[in-house]
């Protein structure tokens, strides 16, 4: 199918961009800025996401590709460290609405978008209720930006509710790009520095993946899932990383080895999600 890509630019979109591209689907990159070479060989359109004129435009192809048919919504300030926490949230939440409200007023057929491992409790300064973190887990954000992606996720419920239009949130974990791996040694000695977000990662290729994934599915209504690696970033085992770091959390018993305690069975299940690729192969 025909679908834009918002932030096509950014660490994500390149890759979502490129799995898409692979996949046979024709991709429009929109963004504030061009893509850095070398990046996939998708069309570039400039535009500004929270103003709705130029969303509702870029959202429909615009002079550059006509039929547009999905938007994958990526394009947002990436973390809480990127801006202050005002600046943060006005620009998500503004550019989150006008990317579903052009969506519905041009009728499109699906919605995909980055939703965040941090409407779940990241940096986990209190402990989760359980692990593996679910998506029956409490919504706990703890900043501007995970707040604003928790009310994107019930923007998406009301925006598919009176469109009946499919609206996915990926709830991604922390994204890695292959030259990433290498800072990977640094954490094995010291759990408290990736206990931030229960020491899980996502590949750039299972991000890609999850996007395809959601857009070939068939769902109906708002629904959002966890998008993780199956394994942490640790060579220690997970159920040891938790006793030490999070004494008295339940566990469960069916955790792997090094499984991730981020749960992903629900996108495997509703999706077809099926991370392969692990850092280990690496090392």
């Amino acid at each position: 199918m025909k679908v834009v890509v918002t932030g096509g630019s950014g660490k994500v979109g390149r890759a979502v961009i490129r799995g898409l591209l692979e996949h046979g689907h024709e991709v429009l990159n929109v963004d504030h800025r061009p893509p850095e070479p070398p990046a996939a060989s998708a069309p570039f359109l400039p535009a500004d996401l929270t103003d709705y004129g130029q969303t509702l435009e870029a959202l429909s192809g615009a002079e550059v590709m006509s039929g547009m048919a999905a938007v994958v919504h990526l394009a947002a300030i990436p973390s809480p460290v990127h801006a202050t926490p005002d600046v943060t949230f006005a620009n998500n939440i503004r550019s989150t609405h006008t990317v579903f409200a052009a969506a519905v007023r041009l009728g499109l057929k699906r919605v995909v978008w980055a939703s965040s491992e941090t409407t779940l409790g990241p940096p986990f300064d209190r402990p989760p209720d359980y692990t593996p973190v679910d998506e029956q887990h409490p919504l706990r954000p703890e900043s501007s930006y995970g707040l604003s992606k928790v009310l994107g996720e019930e923007m998406a419920r009301q925006f598919s509710r009176w469109s009946e239009i499919p609206f996915i949130g990926l709830r991604f974990s922390n994204v890695m790009e292959r030259d990433d791996y290498q800072q990977f040694p640094s954490y094995w000695e010291d759990p408290q520095l990736r206990k931030w977000n229960l020491w899980s990662y996502v590949d750039e290729s299972h991000v890609a993946h999850s996007v395809c994934c959601a857009l070939d599915t068939d769902l109906a209504g708002a629904q959002a899932f966890i998008i993780a690696a199956a394994d942490t970033v640790m060579r220690r085992p997970s159920r040891e990383l938790m006793a030490e770091t999070f004494p008295g959390v339940p566990v469960a018993d069916a955790l792997a080895e090094h499984g991730t305690l981020l749960a992903i069975d629900g996108a495997r299940q509703a999706l077809g999600y099926n991370p392969r690729f692990s850092w280990r192969e690496l090392f």
